[in-house]
């Protein structure tokens, strides 16, 4: 995928043939020029697109959506599943004297990724990986937002961005939000359009294939649907 956009966290959507299209994070590529998908089956369409095969087609559009506010200084990233890619790409776009630490959870040591890969990216970097399984398999023991709730106590960071489970999301706006930090956070919706039209991805009155995927934390505290209500593909609310 090559295109002249270049921002941290915009997505695209990716057509799986026959089957159905899905969006998902652009991610990067060790190859000069170019962008990845990380591919992880969950559902039908995730799973059909794991499958294809080498030489198969698929299609693609986009990019689309906003990117990250960049600060500089001390920076905490949290991410949780596949919101670890959005993650990788950000750590792309950060400056050489930034002090970053990134939060990695996971539910068992089988489902930490991007570890050794976060390392290298920041090897010129002072930064710190911290890993935490919900199970203790590996790294901490416990939700990562305990680690949150730890060094937001601690340390004044300049920005804290996160992405992953909206309920990891909702507790790391707030901890981040009560201490006066800088804070955004990519939502994940159902999408069906990517572009505004459907209204499937709405989360109150935002859209966030088109008024996001990005939101600043006291705009998310004050909508009522984050981190209580999703819709399911009928658009039904449901508690999460």
């Amino acid at each position: 995928m090559q295109r002249n956009h270049n921002h941290p966290n915009q997505f695209a959507m990716v057509w799986i043939p026959g089957i159905n299209e899905l969006p998902m994070s652009v991610m990067i590529s060790r190859e000069s020029g170019k962008a990845a998908f990380t591919v992880r089956k969950h559902g039908h369409a995730s799973t059909g697109l794991f499958n294809v095969k080498v030489g198969q087609q698929i299609g693609v559009r986009g990019p689309y959506g906003n990117s990250f506010d960049l600060k500089q200084g001390k920076l905490l990233l949290v991410g949780g599943g596949t919101g670890l890619v959005p993650m990788m790409r950000l750590l792309t776009f950060l400056k050489p004297d930034d002090d970053v630490t990134l939060l990695i959870g996971a539910k068992s040591k089988d489902e930490v990724f991007f570890e050794d890969l976060a390392n290298s990216l920041l090897d010129k970097n002072s930064h710190q990986v911290i890993v935490s399984t919900d199970d203790g398999t590996y790294g901490e023991r416990g939700y990562v937002t305990e680690v949150v709730k730890k060094l937001v106590s601690e340390i004044r960071f300049n920005a804290v961005y996160t992405c992953g489970p909206e309920i990891m999301m909702y507790k790391t706006v707030q901890l981040a939000h009560s201490k006066g930090l800088f804070v955004q956070a990519s939502l994940e919706r159902m999408m069906k359009c990517g572009v505004g039209i459907c209204g499937s991805c709405c989360v109150g009155e935002d859209l966030v294939c088109r008024d996001g995927t990005i939101f600043d934390g006291p705009h998310l505290l004050s909508n009522k649907e984050f981190g209580h209500f999703h819709r399911n593909k009928a658009g039904i609310l449901e508690n999460y």
